[in-house]
């Protein structure tokens, strides 16, 4: 079975839950609760989960994963983010096979030999190679040393290297420049956030006369571990390639910060900039949104947000590697358990980091591929790698778009891993996804 067919498993489940707001699914699981989730130990607890009967087979295949990797840290010495994240994530992923909400199930091997299978009996496919350029920038990230991310707090994670760093090491080895791309003109700022929180913002132009187009772009990083410096190769990309000013916010993230915190932070972000639009040479009526990774998640969010609050839409969305729902049990989940830099098992890290609950995970404002109703949207421009456990739900979020009479340009890109889009200093198809990307936001502008 191809990864086409077998993803027609996830594009073919319905969205089991109606749409709520940003809040309604707060306060069900809090911080006390967590606690004495988090009490119970690392390897201990993750046995115990994954020997439960009630516990789906993907639910059980990653808490055993969890407890052979994982150490647990003493409570009374562990930051309050770092105590149960890897349990919470892993009960995050047993409730979500408990409730039926995962797209599909991991099948037995049809032969009995105990092989990975597809829900559909046929075997899985190994894990396809990333291509020479990326590999070398796959093994420069391997030489820095890090530590796993799911034995980490987010702020020991967020002082660990990350792609962007391995990339600059690339050029230095063979002997380039890593002075960032130019552009115009960039400035750095801050606007208000929606809690009164002074949000920064990095503004950059594009060379010629104004009022040029604008997209507000969220960097990624799993709503944990991203900045604007780590995005910055992404955003000056799309400055020069698409000639639009690129508004840049960095949006609360957590622990510190739970869901909704960063959503609604992009959603004030977007409003801003609709505001704010000609003050800095923008041209209001041709807004865009984009991200990539979480940040395709809040792209997202936002133009169903704006749709649905009856704001200015966006002319487009550009969805890079996007997160759209918080199940781990697609074709590409499973083919990519161990992959680099982003696998599957460090998706629960991030959500537990992230989210307070199971049900916030569910609540469609997060998970935007359950929205009930995704007619009205503004086009979008859907990019993947083909070595991303996110692959299969960007593709599903396309084909509902599409299936919602939404004109979504879609392309999977071979040979390259999660957070290629912004390498194309070292790596070919991160330059030939920024020029899809665009692309489509020309032509987006260019129908205003």
């Amino acid at each position: 079975m191809s990864l086409e067919e077998e993803d027609d498993v996830l594009r073919a489940a319905p969205a089991r839950l109606g749409p709520r707001s940003f809040r309604g699914s707060r306060g069900f699981i809090r911080e006390p609760v967590l606690e004495l989730v988090a009490r119970a130990g690392g390897r201990a607890a993750a046995h115990t989960l994954a020997s439960s009967r009630n516990a789906g087979a993907p639910a059980r295949g990653l808490a055993r994963s969890l407890s052979r990797t994982t150490k647990p840290l003493p409570l009374a010495q562990a930051p309050l983010p770092a105590r149960g994240s890897v349990l919470v994530g892993a009960l995050l992923i047993a409730a979500l096979s408990l409730t039926g909400l995962s797209g599909c199930a991991t099948a037995p091997s049809a032969d009995g030999s105990g092989s990975p299978t597809t829900s559909t009996g046929a075997p899985l496919e190994p894990p396809a190679r990333p291509n020479a350029q990326m590999q070398a920038v796959l093994d420069q990230l391997s030489a820095f040393g890090n530590a796993p991310i799911v034995n980490l707090s987010a702020p020991a994670a967020r002082a660990q290297p990350m792609p962007a760093d391995a990339v600059r090491a690339v050029l230095q080895a063979q002997g380039r420049s890593t002075l960032p791309e130019v552009v115009e003109r960039v400035e750095n700022n801050f606007i208000l956030g929606p809690d009164a929180n002074a949000m920064p913002v990095r503004v950059y132009w594009p060379a010629g006369e104004g009022p040029h187009p604008v997209l507000v772009w969220f960097h990624g990083g799993g709503w944990v571990i991203g900045d604007l410096e780590r995005g910055d190769a992404a955003a000056r990309a799309l400055t020069n390639a698409a000639r639009v000013i690129v508004v840049a916010p960095h949006y609360r993230q957590g622990p510190e910060h739970r869901f909704p915190a960063a959503h609604d932070d992009a959603y004030m972000a977007y409003l801003w900039t609709l505001a704010n639009a000609a003050s800095f040479g923008g041209d209001p009526a041709r807004v865009a949104v984009g991200g990539e990774d979480a940040g395709g998640n809040l792209a997202a969010s936002v133009a169903i947000r704006a749709r649905d609050q009856r704001a200015a839409p966006p002319v487009h969305q550009l969805l890079v590697s996007p997160v759209t729902d918080v199940s781990l049990d697609t074709l590409s989940h499973r083919r990519h358990v161990d992959a680099r830099p982003l696998s599957t098992a460090m998706l629960p890290w991030f959500y537990s980091q992230y989210l307070r609950s199971p049900i916030e995970g569910a609540d469609p404002a997060f998970s935007v591929l359950r929205t009930s109703d995704l007619k009205g949207l503004p086009s979008a421009t859907v990019i993947t790698a083909d070595i991303d456990p996110l692959r299969s739900e960007g593709r599903a979020y396309a084909d509902r778009l599409r299936e919602a009479g939404v004109a979504a340009d879609y392309r999977n890109h071979e040979g390259v891993s999660h957070g290629f889009f912004g390498m194309g200093a070292v790596v070919d198809a991160g330059r030939e996804a920024v020029e899809q990307a665009a692309r489509g936001l020309r032509q987006a502008f260019d129908r205003r």
